[in-house]
């Protein structure tokens, strides 16, 4: 079995924007990838609300990732690939970064990820560092993300960057997908469909890949 492990936020957990219940297994863009992998597969998905790169919320409490990351790498463990989204929560008002220190926080978790042990033969998994689409206006404003939406049209420039420097695999969610007009922070059902089929192609090259290295 290749395992795969999805660590993300909301967008990762299914939040349905039109009334924040979670969309089902196969709804949703980590379903709808492990459907069309097949069974040869495993899929961990690491999903939860609000959560950030590194910061803990002043307001919700616990939210870091990177406290939550390596205890959970190792809880999971043997990992092939570690699919990696998050910085959407980081442009929250009450954390006051900029894109590139978003970037450089979320290059923090690729580090772990990198230097952990928790791959197949005590090996390090493999990462996909996923840039989050931008925010843009929902129905209800820009919420408790005011100036979060001209900070967001540079995830995929830094996160690239980061990539790069990292030397892991870079995907940029905003070149297939754009954040829902609702609320203009998460995935409509049919944004679930086109991503989960994008990633499942990457995961499959990356799986074939290995296996014939």
């Amino acid at each position: 079995m290749y395992r795969v492990m999805c660590f993300g936020d909301s967008n990762t957990w299914g939040y349905a924007p039109e009334n924040g219940e979670r969309f089902d297994r196969h709804t949703r863009w980590t379903g709808v990838m492990h459907d069309y992998l097949g069974e040869d597969f495993e899929l961990v998905e690491e999903g939860m609300n609000g959560r950030t790169t590194v910061w803990d919320d002043p307001v919700d409490g616990l939210m870091s990732g990177l406290n939550y990351l390596a205890p959970c790498l190792k809880s999971q463990k043997p990992l092939d690939l570690v699919l990696l989204m998050l910085g959407t929560n980081d442009l929250k008002d009450r954390y006051c970064v900029t894109a590139p220190e978003i970037a450089k926080s979320v290059a923090r978790l690729v580090k772990v990820i990198q230097q952990s042990d928790c791959g197949p033969q005590g090996a390090a998994p493999n990462v996909v560092l996923m840039a989050p689409p931008p925010t843009i206006l929902g129905l209800d404003g820009v919420g408790i993300r005011v100036n979060g939406s001209a900070k967001s049209q540079g995830f995929a420039d830094h996160y690239a960057e980061v990539a790069k420097e990292l030397n892991c695999k870079f995907f940029d969610v905003g070149s297939w997908i754009e954040s829902s007009h609702v609320d203009g922070v998460h995935f409509s059902a049919e944004s679930h469909q086109v991503l989960g089929q994008a990633m499942a192609e990457v995961v499959a090259r990356l799986a074939k890949e290995k296996k014939t290295s």
